[in-house]
C-alpha cells in the first residue's frame, strides 16, 4: 500500500474522524467484543476523537443493524471518553408506517436519542436500497417532525443520500449481487435524490446538515457550490468513495480553490469500522491527509495515482478538526444512563440477535 507519514497529521491539533461504523458487535477472528474495538485505530492514527455513525435502520445484513447498533454505540461512549456518537432512527416494520410508529415517531425518537446523550443524528435513509425499503421520499412528511427538531436545536445530522452516479448506469456483476445497481426502474434517480435533499433544505434552511461522501457530487461540484451559497449550515464530508478522489484529481486547480474557499464546510472521515482492519485505516488517514496537504504523487484508490493539491494549513485544521468539533459542541456528551436504560427497555424487543440481546442485558447490569 505504500509508505506512510511517520507522524500522523503533522501540525494539526485534535483531529477527529467524523465517520466510523460499528458493523458488528463481536470480532470472532480476534475474539474481542466492540467495547474498546476502535481504540487501537484511534491511537495509532493520532486521532484525538472518533465519531461513531450507527446504522440501526440498515439493510438487515448483518441483522445486528437494528436498534442494538444505537445501544452498543452508547456503551462505547461510556467506555471510551474520546468518542462522539450519532444516533439513528429505527422503524418497527417496512415500509415505514406512521400507524405502527405511535409512541416511536421520529420526533419522539429524536428527543430520546438527545436525552441519552448522542452527539448528533446519522441518517442512511437516502441510500437507494434502504430508501426503497423505508418507502418514503426524503422530503416526505414522515421526516418533517424530526427535521423540525434538528433545525430548532441545531442538531448535527450526517446524511447519506445517493450513491455514485455509475451505480445507476453501469450494472456490474458486483453491483447487481450487492443490490447496488439502481438503473432498473425500482429506485429513485440520482437527480431525484438531489432534488429531495434540496427540498429538505428549502423547508429547513438552517438545518445543520452534513451530506456524507461529498453528496456524490465530485463530478459536478458547481451544483454543490450553489447549495453552499444558499444554506449557511450545510457541509459535506470527504469520506471515500474512491471515485470522489479520482474526480478531484481531474481538476486540481479548481479543487484547490474549492477546498480553500469552502474549508469551513468540509469534514474529514474514513468510513472505518469495527471489526478493525487497521492497515486500511492507517492507509485512509494517510492518503486523505497527503492528498490535501502535499503535492506528492500517491498510489491511491482503484489502482489510480493521485497528485496532492496542497491546500493551506488553516484550511487543513478546519477540515480535520475544528469544523466538526464546533458542530458537535467541542467535546463528547456524557451518556445519561437512566435515559439509556429506559431506551433499552422500550426497544429491546426489536433486537433480533438473541445472544446480543443477552449481552446488552449484561452490559446494562454492569454500566447502568
Amino acid at each position: 500500500m505504500g509508505k506512510y507519514l511517520d507522524i500522523p497529521f503533522p501540525n494539526l491539533e485534535n483531529v477527529i474522524d467524523g465517520h466510523i461504523h460499528m458493523h458488528r458487535w463481536y470480532d470472532k477472528e480476534k475474539n474481542i467484543d466492540f467495547l474498546h474495538g476502535l481504540e487501537e485505530y484511534r491511537k495509532t492514527c493520532g486521532l484525538k476523537y472518533i465519531a461513531l455513525a450507527p446504522l440501526p435502520s440498515g439493510n438487515s445484513i448483518p441483522v445486528s443493524r437494528d436498534v442494538s447498533n444505537n445501544i452498543i454505540c452508547a456503551f462505547y461512549k461510556i467506555a471510551n471518553p474520546n468518542t462522539f456518537s450519532y444516533g439513528g432512527y429505527i422503524y418497527p416494520s417496512y415500509p415505514a408506517s406512521s400507524d405502527e410508529m405511535v409512541g416511536m415517531d421520529l420526533k419522539t425518537q429524536h428527543s430520546e436519542l438527545m436525552e441519552i446523550g448522542f452527539d448528533g443524528i446519522k441518517m442512511l435513509e437516502g441510500k437507494p436500497n434502504l430508501y426503497v425499503r423505508v418507502g418514503h421520499p426524503l422530503d416526505s412528511e414522515i421526516f418533517d417532525g424530526a427535521f423540525d427538531e434538528m433545525e430548532k436545536n441545531g442538531t448535527y445530522v450526517l446524511m447519506h443520500a445517493r450513491d455514485p452516479e455509475c451505480f445507476w448506469t453501469e450494472p456490474t456483476k458486483e453491483r447487481i449481487e450487492k443490490k447496488w445497481f439502481y438503473g432498473n426502474g425500482e429506485f429513485p434517480s440520482f437527480e431525484e435524490l438531489f432534488n429531495q435533499v434540496e427540498n429538505i433544505l428549502k423547508k429547513h434552511p438552517k438545518l445543520n446538515l452534513c451530506l456524507a461522501h461529498f453528496f456524490f457530487s465530485s463530478g459536478v461540484p458547481e451544483k454543490l457550490e450553489k447549495l453552499f451559497d444558499t444554506y449557511p449550515n450545510l457541509s459535506v464530508d470527504i469520506t471515500p468513495g474512491g471515485e470522489m478522489y479520482i474526480d478531484f484529481d481531474k481538476r486540481p486547480d479548481y479543487y484547490r480553490e474549492f477546498f480553500n474557499k469552502y474549508a469551513d464546510r468540509i469534514i474529514f472521515g474514513t468510513d472505518m469500522d469495527f471489526p478493525v482492519y487497521l492497515e486500511a485505516g492507517i492507509w485512509l488517514c494517510d492518503r486523505i491527509y497527503r492528498f490535501l496537504a502535499t503535492d506528492e504523487t500517491l498510489d491511491s484508490f482503484d489502482d489510480h495515482s493521485l497528485t496532492g493539491i496542497k491546500i493551506g494549513q488553516e484550511s487543513l485544521q478546519k477540515i480535520f478538526s475544528s469544523n466538526l468539533l464546533c458542530k458537535l459542541g467541542g467535546a463528547p456528551k456524557e451518556i445519561n444512563r437512566e435515559a439509556l436504560k429506559k431506551y433499552i427497555e422500550k426497544y429491546k424487543h426489536l433486537i433480533y440477535e438473541r445472544d446480543l440481546a443477552e449481552y446488552i442485558e449484561e452490559l446494562s447490569r454492569k454500566y447502568l
